[in-house]
């Protein structure tokens, strides 16, 4: 079982931890991500994190669960001092639909806002297979951008932002 820490409960009753990335179920949600990513856009186009990336010094990664079940997964990659990067947003299986994602998005903005970030950044795929991702985003104010850090432009990915500061 992963060790969690600064513990918040969110407005569902979900738990939302950081996460150290140990636990088998853990593990295995991220491996089933990696191999979807992988399924739906080509390899140069993929820019989902492995464990050993996700586990890097700027990365912190939290897990979402409903007692001790995991229910999904999300990251925030440090870019600079007021940039953050949305990484491996993942809802697992049998509980899309529950409000699990909105509740972890909303938190990692939360978070992004108490860094001092000026603005939240993501990649998504552009295909059919990334529509509800991309309309997840937008609902929670996510509007399309060119893209930030090292992307560059490239016909599968979609680049979205979020304005932190008012």
């Amino acid at each position: 079982m992963s060790s969690h820490t600064e513990e918040q409960p969110s407005r569902t009753g979900l738990r939302i931890a950081v996460d150290d990335l140990t636990g088998p179920d853990v593990i295995d949600l991220l491996a089933d991500h990696l191999a979807e990513m992988h399924a739906n856009s080509p390899a140069d186009s993929m820019h989902a994190l492995d464990l050993s990336q996700l586990r890097a010094p700027g990365v912190t990664f939290w897990s979402v669960r409903d007692d001790i079940e995991l229910l999904g997964c999300g990251a925030i990659k440090h870019l600079d001092a007021t940039h953050g990067e949305i990484k491996s947003m993942r809802t697992a299986p049998g509980h899309t639909g529950r409000g699990v994602a909105a509740a972890l998005l909303a938190h990692l903005v939360a978070e992004a806002r108490a860094r001092g970030y000026h603005r939240l950044s993501l990649e998504t795929g552009a295909a059919p297979y990334y529509l509800p991702a991309q309309r997840l985003y937008a609902r929670h104010g996510f509007q399309v951008c060119p893209p930030f850090a090292d992307y560059t432009e490239d016909p599968h990915s979609v680049f979205m932002t979020l304005a932190l500061c008012s």
